[in-house]
């Protein structure tokens, strides 16, 4: 599979779904069968998220009472988005690996390798499977506060899942890999075997740090070998449990079910299927018009307007890929004619950096749901950052064009921007209605999350008629396996989180920053650096996962706002997640470009260099942060 290919599956499955199709027509009807149930319980799922969280507000407004128990339902469909969902986006090839050595081997070494992920995905289910049923039959005679049902049933969809996953990973290995999954998968078990009989030999010769040592070697080795985000979070979690003994296995399934317990993250499937409804539903398109009458005359006009573009669209849709497909779709072809393919990657993936913190996004609802800052203070913090950003992009654009001569366009006459904007009234009142409902304290992220789709629907079926049924549960359908991805690696990233503190890594940080002398600037210097190391290895979100609960409460101990050290955090992800070669973000550009994975590196270099400066700004000029939030009331 390509770049283009991969990032295409990230971007809409429903897209690029041809290969998995060809692929059901030759599966068993039992198969098939099992594939049809799993999809439509992720959307039954999906929908009964949505239908419970509107039911409350509905509840609060008009009958001034909350249904309580609808917190306890609402982690059980978290629950199946994550583990079968995750299992629904294995099947549609829409799991994040990382190809940077992969597409450097010969196709041999490659498909060795390829065999060899589908091998551990099957292996790193069989151990969690298996531990999961153990934590199940533990904990089922614990009955949830509420409605008194057993406790297990909200876990219950995880050894479902791992069930699936490893069904199509055994499909995968026996369609794609023949023979050679034999070969590889016999070396790997005997790998196994000889690492487990000699353990007690090995492991003392390591120190007594063996058993982090070990499962980050594993981590690292796993991810370049391209085995996918969520499963080499997993393995490494179970290599360190079995070296130190300290706890069971159970731990595993126990910290994975916690993970997806948090009410916050019901906004991220909502945020995701609002922005896959803006961009099919004719929404994103009429945003992006208003937008090029206006600044589409100055210098270096259409990127100038893809800046902008993204910065505003940002603000209807949490999802970076959703973001991306909707202005780029739009622009794509003037871009390329008058700029390149690979200079419009470059500054869509330099745009959508930029907006990492303009509300709604995932990352500050993540960041929210594993910490103690506000998801509120976030969206409001984070929006003169972004523009920050944005100007910093803006600026280097102007001075690029004048210096190369590009001819400007002409300025729209008043009559087409009147016309362009009268058409993006009914879009732009998505972000000011969010913005509105956050400020006013009138309902929680996750429920204007429900409404901006419920809106957003309204709008491209009943005004725009550019939605039919059969589409949005298309859209549905894609939104279920985007969440189940974003889920099931948030779900392995806590209990590689759980790991990293039980292995005394947030102490080891202190220690390390003592001895720099206990300096504030070289502190945050530092987490950047981090943060884009490790979200190019772990795709972007996951590195706030892992990272973000270890930095924030030293942030706090150095006397750092955690809100500002926090919006800092997701803007360095941002730019790990977009980088050049091995950000996956960034193969999603080239993707919609449809251009040249090299010409569009060489092309982003020096909006990488400009990011990294506005980061900096943003970064050690703490007001841009705070000042927005302090206005409204709201802590840093």
């Amino acid at each position: 599979m390509s770049h283009a290919d991969r990032a295409d599956g990230l971007l809409a499955p429903a897209v690029t779904d041809a290969v998995p199709r060809a692929e059901v027509a030759r599966d068993p009807a039992i198969i098939r069968a099992i594939d049809a149930t799993a999809e439509t319980l992720v959307v039954v799922a999906l929908f009964g998220e949505l239908t419970l969280v509107l039911m409350n507000v509905v509840a609060r407004v008009w009958l001034h009472h909350s249904f309580l128990w609808t917190d306890e339902l609402a982690r059980f469909a978290l629950s199946v988005l994550a583990f079968i969902g995750g299992a629904v986006a294995y099947r549609r090839h829409d799991h994040a690996f990382v190809r940077v050595v992969l597409d450097r081997l010969p196709d041999q070494g490659s498909r060795i390798l390829l065999a060899l992920a589908d091998i551990v995905v099957l292996f790193v289910c069989g151990i969690t499977g298996v531990a999961s049923i153990e934590f199940l039959a533990s904990s089922w005679n614990e009955l949830t506060p509420i409605l008194q049902w057993p406790a297990a049933l909200i876990g219950s969809p995880l050894p479902i899942g791992m069930a699936l996953l490893a069904m199509h990973a055994i499909l995968n290995l026996r369609r794609n890999h023949g023979t050679l999954a034999l070969w590889v998968g016999a070396v790997f078990l005997g790998t196994i075997a000889i690492a487990a009989l000699t353990r007690d030999i090995w492991l003392p010769l390591l120190g007594d740090d063996a058993a982090i040592m070990v499962a980050l070697i594993l981590f690292f080795a796993a991810i370049l070998a391209g085995v996918p985000v969520g499963f080499v979070l997993l393995l490494a979690t179970a290599t360190y449990l079995w070296g130190t003994g300290t706890a069971s296995l159970v731990v595993l399934p126990q910290t994975m079910v916690n993970g997806t317990g948090n009410f916050i993250l019901l906004a991220v499937p909502f945020f995701i299927l609002a922005g896959l409804v803006m961009e099919r539903g004719g929404i994103s398109i009429r945003l992006v018009r208003f937008i090029q009458v206006l600044v589409g005359h100055m210098q270096g006009g259409l990127l100038q307007v893809t800046v902008a573009s993204m910065y505003a669209v940002s603000g209807l849709s949490g999802s970076k890929p959703a973001d991306v497909a909707a202005v780029g779709t739009v622009m794509r072809k003037q871009l390329t004619e008058r700029h390149g393919a690979p200079e419009g990657a470059a500054v869509l993936a330099a745009s959508a950096v930029m907006g990492e913190t303009v509300p709604p996004s995932i990352a500050m609802l993540i960041v929210g749901s594993i910490t103690n800052v506000s998801v509120g203070a976030m969206f409001i913090g984070g929006l003169v950052p972004a523009a920050v950003m944005a100007l910093c992009l803006m600026v280097m654009i102007w001075f690029r064009a004048r210096a190369a001569g590009l001819p400007r366009m002409p300025r729209a006459p008043a009559s087409e921007i009147a016309r362009a904007g009268r058409d993006a009234i009914l879009p732009l009142l998505m972000p000011g209605s969010l913005l509105v409902g956050i400020l006013a304290g009138v309902a929680t992220p996750t429920e204007i999350a429900a409404l901006a789709v419920i809106y957003g629907v309204a709008l491209s079926a009943l005004v725009y008629r550019e939605l039919t049924l059969k589409s949005l549960l298309r859209i549905v359908a894609d939104t279920a396996a985007m969440t189940g991805v974003l889920l099931f690696i948030f779900a392995a990233a806590s209990a590689f989180s759980w790991t990293l503190t039980v292995a005394y890594l947030p102490q080891r940080l202190v220690l390390l920053l003592q001895a720099t002398g206990g300096s504030t600037a070289v502190f945050m210097v530092c987490s950047i650096i981090l943060l884009i190391v490790v979200g190019v290895l772990l795709e972007g979100l996951p590195s706030l996962n892992v990272l973000a609960p270890l930095l924030l409460p030293i942030a706090g101990k150095l006397g750092l706002s955690e809100l500002h050290y926090a919006l800092v955090l997701i803007i360095a992800m941002g730019i790990g997640g977009f980088m050049p070669f091995a950000g996956v973000g960034f193969y999603v550009c080239c993707a919609v470009m449809k251009c040249n994975i090299e010409e569009a590196s060489r092309a982003m270099l020096p909006y990488l260099v400009v990011l990294i400066a506005g980061l900096l700004i943003v970064a050690f000029v703490p007001w841009f942060t705070l000042f927005l939030p302090a206005y409204f009331g709201f802590r840093g």
